[in-house]
This record gives C-alpha cells, sequence and structure tokens, in this order.
C-alpha cells in the first residue's frame, strides 16, 4: 500500500529531525531519517506493535496498521484498552509504535558477534481515536488494501454496526527514526581462523497458493491481484 494522503500546502522535508527519543544509544551509525526509507519499511509491514502505559504498567500489543501519507492507522475491536484509552485521554494516549523486518541471520565465529540484519521503525507520538465516520471507511479501506491492495473494492463494506464495533487511531509520524543492519559477520581478528561456519543466511518472505473457500458462489475466479502474488 503506497500512502495517499492529502496533498499538504508545503513539501514534506526528505528527513524527519532527529529527538532525545529517536537518537539510539547504541549502534547510532544504523540510524536514519530519511522520509523515503521510513515510509518504505512502513509499507512492507502488515504487524505493528503498540507500546503504551496502562495503571503505570508497559504495555505492547501487536495488531494490524496501514500507512496514508504522513500518518499511521491502527485498527482494533471498539473493547480494547489502548483504543478506549485514546478516545478518552486528553489529548490523547501518548504511544510508542515499532515495525521491524529480518532479512538474515548472521552467524559469526564467536556466539557473542551471533546478529541479525534488519531494518526497523520506530515512531512516538500521541494517538487519537478517529470518529469521523468518512475518515473512519477510508482509514479502514486502507488496512484492508494495506495487507492486499486492491482487496478493499473487491470486499463488501463495512456495516453500520460493524463500524461501531470497530475502532480506529491514528497517530502522526513526526517523532520517527529508522533503524537498519546490513552487511556481513564482524568478528574478532584472533577468530578468523577458527573451524567455525561463519556468513549470513538470508530470510525472505514468501507467499503460498491461494486457497479458496469451500463455499465460494459459482463461477467465482481469483482475482488479479492474487494472481500477483
Amino acid at each position: 500500500m503506497q500512502g495517499t494522503a492529502q496533498t499538504p500546502s508545503q513539501p514534506a522535508a526528505t528527513a524527519y529531525t532527529p529527538t532525545d527519543r529517536t537518537v539510539p544509544t547504541r549502534a547510532a551509525d544504523r540510524a536514519s531519517y530519511d522520509r523515503e526509507l521510513v515510509h518504505a519499511i512502513l509499507d512492507e509491514g502488515y504487524v505493528c506493535h503498540l507500546g503504551f502505559v496502562r495503571d503505570g504498567a508497559p504495555v505492547v500489543l501487536p495488531t494490524l496498521y496501514a500507512r496514508v501519507g504522513e500518518r499511521l492507522y491502527v485498527h482494533g475491536s471498539t473493547g480494547s484498552r489502548p483504543l478506549r484509552a485514546a478516545g478518552q485521554a486528553d489529548p490523547g494516549l501518548p504511544v510508542c509504535l515499532t515495525v521491524t523486518h529480518v532479512d538474515g541471520l548472521v552467524l559469526a565465529r564467536s556466539a557473542f558477534h551471533h546478529s541479525i540484519n534488519y531494518r526497523s521503525v520506530v515512531v512516538h507520538g500521541v494517538a487519537h481515536d478517529v470518529t469521523d465516520p468518512e475518515e473512519k471507511r477510508q482509514s479502514l479501506d486502507a488496512l484492508v488494501d494495506h495487507v492486499v491492495p486492491g482487496r478493499a473494492a473487491d470486499s463488501r463494506p463495512a456495516s453500520k454496526k460493524e463500524l461501531a464495533a470497530t475502532a480506529v487511531i491514528r497517530l502522526d509520524l513526526d517523532e520517527v527514526s529508522a533503524k537498519l543492519r546490513t552487511g556481513g559477520v564482524n568478528d574478532e581478528p584472533e577468530d578468523l581462523t577458527l573451524p567455525h561456519w561463519a556468513g549470513v543466511v538470508p530470510v525472505h518472505k514468501s507467499y503460498g497458493t491461494p486457497i479458496p473457500d469451500p463455499g465460494l458462489a459459482l463461477g467465482t475466479e481469483l482475482p488479479d491481484y492474487l494472481k500477483a502474488n
């Protein structure tokens, strides 16, 4: 899903501004604030982890999300605690949202230097409950299309009852950073002659052949947007 928010009055900067919360204390050279890179990492993922504080204790929940321009929409039930809190809190619910992709297993000669190649995004901000009916419908369409582009137009829209049972919160992309690890093994020079295999095992995401529901209406064909996967 590519973000398609309304055209801003001024062109967006090419990078997000670093803050105390978005500058890592370890491996700072792996951090990036490039807007295009952040968007690409977000657009490739399906599940985010949403962190917040409830009753003085930290809570982290996995959930679906979608990017629309410079805004993230997060889906949930109206009974979900963080989504209820986002609607009740003033000015909203402080959250930390993360998305991570694992690209490779880095196997070093020493146990200490084992690692992974990854791409991640961390977003800090205040989440707000989406109450406008049109924005809510658009955000739910974006969530469906984020998982399978083209699917929202090829499915029944949510009914009023379903919309009432569904909550969506929005989080602006303002305080944001990406972090990446690429490349090979970083063994100590004295370990290079050890008789242990070292290298990178690539990790790839793939899709299987779609399995039709047994109750499909007669003549229902596999849509083109699924054939492409």
